[in-house]
């Protein structure tokens, strides 16, 4: 169904040149905008071919200039340009398309203090969140505001404050995509309508290399004229979709051809099929392999049975536990053998941690750990004699194992389980104890049922936040299994993680 803002946005592709196949339908309803297939797609197929001068960028915005001179780069430039674009409203090229767009997408960067305390307490987004907003604001405070106060730039405040600043960071945040080297990151029209969906990629966004000398690169920045002429004139190559006829919009065989003008005009920007599409079907992107802690942080929305979730015990609760059982200066020491064994957790700005994979295995990094911490005093001090002779990681695996068996054609599986002494798993429970205590009283069921009575839409950040809690809950109690389980009786494989973290 075509709603007012929809036509709206049609006939403002239309103006710039967007082209989109007639298999593509736009529905709008009170779960957002999605794109569907009206007809059968195949592999290969060219859906939509977008000008570059189309996208709202930092190079193609009315407030280029500005940023220019105020030496903004980066997301920060971005937001002015969107925040000045929104500033001019029916004025501005893209005012067809940023009336298609939520004042803000309901990002936790936008929630209260408060909701984010209340709904994101003990996630992995409760500290992350209220560190980005403080942060926010610092760049609002030092590179916005003092633009906001020029009185020879003249900026309207009234579409630059700091909740215009947290609004267009938000549609940045979940809309923006790499363009290319000239232009950077932008907001690209048509492209931001296709909805996420794990591991079910359907179209993919291509994006054809501008080859600009410098001395273009200039010319574009510093002609006055290029505005006007280039973003408010229809765009006026030919269209890759070269219908019969052309006056018909429904569509007879669906027959869709490749574009013919990737490489001879490297000023378009593609839609192509990957995997063929039955006719009926929602048509799937995909912002990449994140869990369900990521894309709440960048998108805002979370998926059931999220195969990338993870849950992280910071290397601060672990030396905490070992506190409550040792000296300092024992936990000092064994901490200190592990990191000249070449061992660490990862780092994310200034934590170190250790994940928990979906179906609840440890970082061997951390089962290493344990184990060294819990290691007899005899055992210890004659490891740390032999320390400088491990030059790898097989090799120290191989060290730290030596009085069991050795292990240089053992699979990652077999390192694993001779890691998982009685001690190791006993201490794993404990972690997955204190890390789950952070969640409150509530227990996992109560969660679970609290979510069974949301409803999705009307209570969004709600819903979002309890499917965060309930994935990394679960995820604490598969560790618990995990630990729970004899080594000996091991049937099933747990190979080495590679180590995956979101930003």
């Amino acid at each position: 169904m075509a709603t007012r803002r929809l036509r709206a946005f049609k006939r403002w592709m239309d103006s710039k040149g967007i082209e989109y196949s007639d298999a593509l339908q736009f529905t709008d309803n009170e779960e957002g905008i999605a794109v569907r297939a009206i007809c059968d797609l195949k592999e290969g197929d060219v859906v939509a071919s977008i000008p570059k001068q189309a996208c709202l960028t930092v190079k193609t915005s009315g407030a280029r200039h500005v940023i220019k001179e105020t030496e903004l780069a980066g997301p920060i430039a971005l937001c002015v340009a969107v925040m000045y674009e929104r500033s001019l409203g029916p004025l501005s090229p893209w005012a067809g398309y940023l009336q298609l767009l939520p004042e803000a997408d309901c990002l936790p960067l936008l929630w209260s203090a408060d909701d984010v305390d209340s709904l994101l307490g003990g996630t992995e987004l409760h500290e992350i969140v209220k560190e980005d907003k403080a942060l926010i604001y610092e760049d609002w405070e030092e590179c916005i505001l003092p633009l906001m106060n020029s009185a020879s730039l003249k900026l309207d405040p009234e579409f630059f404050g700091i909740d215009n600043y947290f609004a267009a960071k938000s549609l940045i945040a979940s809309r923006s995509f790499q363009i290319d080297v000239y232009h950077g990151f932008g907001m690209v029209p048509l492209a931001d309508l296709f909805n996420h969906k794990t591991g079910a990629e359907d179209v993919h966004f291509t994006s054809v290399s501008c080859h600009l000398d410098s001395d273009n690169d200039v010319d574009i920045e510093n002609d006055d004229a290029s505005y006007s002429s280039t973003v408010d004139e229809p765009f006026t190559q030919s269209s890759p979709f070269r219908n019969s006829d052309e006056g018909n919009s429904s569509v007879d065989s669906c027959n869709l051809e490749k574009s013919s003008n990737s490489e001879e005009n490297p000023m378009f920007l593609e839609m192509i099929i990957v995997k063929d599409v039955k006719s009926g079907a929602e048509v799937f992107n995909t912002y990449g392999s994140l869990g369900n802690a990521a894309l709440l942080h960048r998108y805002g929305f979370t998926e059931a049975n999220n195969p990338f979730d993870i849950v992280n015990i910071d290397l601060e609760l672990v030396v905490k536990w070992s506190l409550s059982l040792f000296s300092s200066r024992y936990s000092r020491a064994r901490l200190s053998l592990w990191r000249r064994l070449g061992y660490s957790g990862c780092v994310s700005q200034n934590s170190e941690y250790f994940e928990i994979s979906y179906d609840g295995e440890p970082q061997v990094e951390l089962l290493v750990l344990l184990y060294i911490i819990l290691l007899p005093d005899e055992t210890y001090h004659k490891l740390d004699l032999a320390v400088p002779t491990a030059g790898d990681f097989a090799k120290s695996l191989n060290m730290i194992l030596s009085k069991k068996r050795t292990i240089k054609s053992g699979t990652d599986s077999e390192r694993k389980d001779l890691l998982l002494t009685k001690r190791v798993r006993d201490s794993l429970l404990s972690l997955a104890n204190i890390r789950e205590s952070f969640y409150g009283s509530d227990s996992l069921e109560d969660d679970i049922d609290l979510l069974k009575r949301c409803c999705r839409i009307r209570e969004r950040k709600l819903y979002h936040s309890l499917m965060l809690r309930v994935s990394e809950r679960t995820i604490l109690k598969q560790l618990r299994v995990y630990a729970s389980r004899s080594s000996k009786s091991t049937k099933r494989s747990y190979p080495l993680r590679k180590k995956f973290k979101w930003t």
